[in-house]
Order: structure tokens, then C-alpha cells, then sequence
């Protein structure tokens, strides 16, 4: 299996977790690095927030040791706002910075920023220069294949991220026009690595250890970025890492090895957010841990209306009861 080196940071292996709006959070990250990815990608940043000192954003920008080493990504348009941004956090314990031109939200490309910003190769060129010059770390620019099937210039924005000193790129093989519809073009990750020297790292349609396997053996690239695969299934990295290792898969989690981690996840979420706050954003996370179990259907159809921590995990028991367990159903 492959370490990967981007800039002077030695991941000790080429799985990556992706960045995602509301998914990334300390705890769920911290979960994903204990089942083996190599580099953890934080949650997006919006480098105005930090320039404005908005209070939600501190919480985001907050790092675990455990999660370590950890991918910063900033959004936005400004060249000067988001390198001077980049420099007044340099010093937090993060260990590369990326910038996002990958978003496809509308708020955000609206405002320019995200995807909307393959749409303007010269603004790309001046952001990416002022930053790379404004820290030390290395920076990794996220992309997609182009805005839309009409603009496909992936392969000309890497170029212009190597030339800016760029670390390292990450391509998504859809257009913003797709937002996560369709196919991912893996023929477009190709492309991008036969014209940069920098690392490439794919990312798209990777459901699992095989397809891990064979996105990179079919592009060429240098590592694997997994998102949407990831909800509701940290044991994903474990299983890419060992399968790219040893081309065997390891065993699947068993009910109690779920049970255990969610329950973990629960209380992290608690310890960090609060209740209020963590129960809201379980919700999400049990439907997606849960999915295909035996009365998890039910489950998901009540867990909005649930208010404590104690009712998600009391339902939580229920999915994943073992057998012979007093409280299972027939």
C-alpha cells in the first residue's frame, strides 16, 4: 500500500476522508481515523467568517489530537481575505490547508466561491498564489471535473495550482451541473494526472474496497477520497486500507461492534455539542448507521420527532440487539 507525501506531510497511508458540510465534524473524524484513514478532511471554513469573527465558526475550526494528521479547507473568493485568513490560523494543529473549488451548494456559488470559481482560471491563479506565499503548510486545492459539460477544465485549473505551488489536487469526476447525480468521470482524474507531477488524489462513485482498488489502478492516481460511502460507515477506511494491503477483505462490523461505536459517536457528539445540539445531528447519523436492519425503517420514520439522547439510543438498542438480548424483538 502506498504512503503519500504532499508537501512535507507523510500520510501514513493514500485514504483520505472528504471533506463534507455537516458530516465532518470532530467527532465522526476522529471515529474515521481510528478505522485508518490516512488523512482526515475537516469540515469546510468560510475564510469571511474567520476574518469577521463569527462565534459558530471557532467550533469548527477545532481540532482533536486524535484525529491527527487533519486537512484544513477553506471556501471562499477573496484573494486577500483568504490568504491573510490562512496565516492568522496558521498555527492551529492542522497539517495541510485546502482551498474548495468543489462545492456545488447554491449559497455558495452564488457568492463566486466553491465550484463557481472553475469558472475563473485568473481569479483561481491569483488566490492560489497569494495563499501559497501567505503560510508555510502546504495548500491541496479540491476541484470537479468543471462547472458543467460545457466548461470541463479540471485538467487546466491543476495546471495552474502546480504552477501556483500547489501541493497536491484533488479532482471529483462530476461537474457542478451534477452536483452527486450520474456517473463520476474517472476518465477526467485520468487526465489531471497525466498532466501534473503534483499528487493527485481521486475522488467519486468509491462505494467501497474494490472500487477503491480500482479507481486508482484505472486513473493512475495517487490516493482515494471517500464521502457519501463514509456515512454511517467509518469501518469503510479499515476495509479500503487492508483490501489495497493484503487484497482480503477484513470481517464487517457485528450488531455489537456497531452498537459500541455509535454509542461512542453519541457520546462525543454530546461532550462537544451538547445535547440540544447533538441529538439534531444524530438523527442523520442513526438513519445512516441503521439503514437495511431489521426495524430500522420504523426507526427512521420517529427519529425526528425523538428530543433526548436517551430516546435515540433506547431505538439504537432496539436495531442492534443482540440475540438472546431481553429487550429484542421477535
Amino acid at each position: 500500500m502506498s504512503v503519500l507525501q504532499i508537501g512535507d506531510v507523510t500520510l501514513d497511508n493514500n485514504v483520505i476522508l472528504a471533506p463534507m458540510a455537516g458530516v465532518t465534524d470532530l467527532p465522526f473524524r476522529v471515529l474515521c481515523k481510528e478505522q485508518g484513514a490516512g488523512l482526515i478532511c475537516m469540515e469546510m471554513v468560510s475564510a469571511k467568517a474567520i476574518y469577521y469573527q463569527n462565534k459558530n465558526t471557532e467550533k469548527l475550526l477545532e481540532i482533536h489530537p486524535e484525529e491527527m494528521p487533519v486537512s484544513l479547507q477553506l471556501f471562499g473568493s477573496d484573494p486577500n481575505i483568504i490568504s491573510e485568513m490562512a496565516k492568522r490560523i496558521e498555527d492551529r494543529p492542522f497539517a495541510i490547508l485546502d482551498l474548495n473549488m468543489g462545492c456545488p451548494v447554491p449559497k455558495v456559488v452564488n457568492n463566486g466561491e466553491g465550484s463557481a470559481l472553475m469558472k475563473d482560471p485568473r481569479l483561481v491563479e491569483e488566490i492560489l498564489t497569494k495563499l501559497v506565499k501567505a503560510i508555510r503548510k502546504p495548500v491541496t486545492v479540491k476541484i470537479r471535473k468543471g462547472f458543467d459539460e460545457e466548461h470541463v477544465n479540471a485538467v487546466e485549473i491543476a495546471r495552474i495550482a502546480e504552477d501556483c505551488g500547489v501541493a497536491a489536487v484533488a479532482v471529483h469526476g462530476r461537474t457542478r451541473q451534477q452536483y452527486y447525480s450520474g456517473r463520476a468521470d474517472w476518465d477526467i482524474i485520468a487526465a489531471v494526472k497525466d498532466a501534473v507531477r503534483i499528487p493527485v488524489i481521486g475522488n467519486g462513485d468509491v462505494t467501497d474496497a474494490a472500487a477503491a482498488e480500482e479507481l486508482l489502478r484505472y486513473t493512475g492516481c495517487d490516493g482515494v477520497m471517500i464521502g457519501r460511502a463514509a456515512q454511517g460507515n467509518p469501518w469503510i477506511f479499515r476495509e479500503v486500507k487492508a483490501y489495497l494491503e493484503t487484497g482480503a477483505l477484513p470481517s464487517r462490523p457485528d450488531s455489537r461492534e456497531i452498537r459500541e461505536l455509535v454509542r461512542r459517536h453519541a457520546a462525543m457528539q454530546l461532550q462537544y455539542k451538547g445535547e440540544y445540539t447533538a441529538v439534531r445531528e444524530m438523527r442523520k447519523h442513526l438513519a445512516w448507521y441503521t439503514a437495511g436492519y431489521p426495524h430500522s425503517a420504523r426507526f427512521r420514520q420517529t427519529i425526528n420527532t425523538m428530543e433526548t439522547m436517551e430516546e435515540l439510543l433506547a431505538g439504537l438498542e432496539e436495531i442492534f440487539a443482540e440475540p438472546g438480548d431481553s429487550d429484542s424483538e421477535g
